[in-house]
C-alpha cells in the first residue's frame, strides 16, 4: 500500500497507526485550554526540544495563531505517541538538526531534478517510504489546510516556511527515534 496515493489506504507500517492518530485527533478536539496546558507542561518535561522547536517560531516571525497551530500539531503527535504504547527517548537538539538536514536534502534533491515527473516521483517516494505514514499524512493534511486558509486570507508570511519545516521535522524526529514498547501495568 502506498502512503499518499489518492484513493489508497495508508500503509499499516510504523509504530503509530491510523487508529492511534485518529484517537489523538479526537482527544485534542475535546481538550479544554487547561487540559492542553497540562499536556504542554508534560511535553516540556518529557520532550522539551520538540516543544522548543514550536515556541521558537514566534522569534522567527510567526504570529500567535500560527504558533498555536504548530502546538496543536505537537499535541496531536504527542498523544498519538502515547496511544501507540511505545516510549520515546528524549529527542535531542542534535537529532532535530540531523532530521532537518535530511529533510532539506530530500527537498533539494527533488527540486534540482530537471524532469518534473522525476521530481514528483522523488517526493512520492519520500512520502511513500516514510516510517510513520499515518502521522505524516495527518501533519501534511493539517499543513495543507493551514496554507489554504492563509492563501484565502492573503496572510502568507516568509516565516510560514519555518513552520512547515518544523511541522514535518516533528514527524521525522518521532519517526526515526528508537522506542521500546511500554509494559502493561
Amino acid at each position: 500500500m502506498d502512503c499518499g496515493s489518492p484513493g489508497m489506504p495508508l500503509s499499516s507500517r510504523g509504530r503509530i497507526s491510523v487508529q492511534h492518530v485518529a484517537a489523538a485527533v479526537r482527544k485534542v478536539k475535546t481538550l479544554t485550554l487547561a487540559q492542553k496546558t497540562s499536556i504542554i507542561e508534560e511535553i516540556h518535561i518529557k520532550q522539551p526540544n520538540l516543544l522548543a522547536s514550536c515556541v521558537v517560531q514566534a522569534k522567527l516571525g510567526a504570529d500567535e495563531q500560527t504558533v498555536e497551530f504548530l502546538l496543536n500539531i505537537l499535541l496531536t503527535c504527542y498523544l498519538a505517541m502515547a496511544e501507540s504504547g511505545h516510549e520515546w527517548p528524549l529527542i535531542t537538539e542534535v537529532e532535530q538538526e540531523r532530521q532537518l538536514e535530511r529533510m532539506v536534502g530530500s527537498v533539494r534533491f527533488s527540486e534540482e531534478l530537471l524532469d518534473p515527473a522525476a521530481a514528483d516521483a522523488a517526493r512520492a517516494q519520500y512520502v511513500g517510504n516514510h516510517p510513520e505514514p499515518a502521522l505524516l499524512a495527518l501533519v501534511l493534511n493539517e499543513c495543507n489546510v493551514w496554507l489554504l486558509d492563509l492563501a484565502r486570507r492573503r496572510a502568507e508570511k516568509e516565516s510560514d516556511k519555518f513552520v512547515l519545516m518544523a511541522s514535518v521535522n516533528l514527524v521525522n524526529c518521532i519517526a526515526h527515534a528508537p522506542t521500546r514498547h511500554r509494559r502493561a501495568s
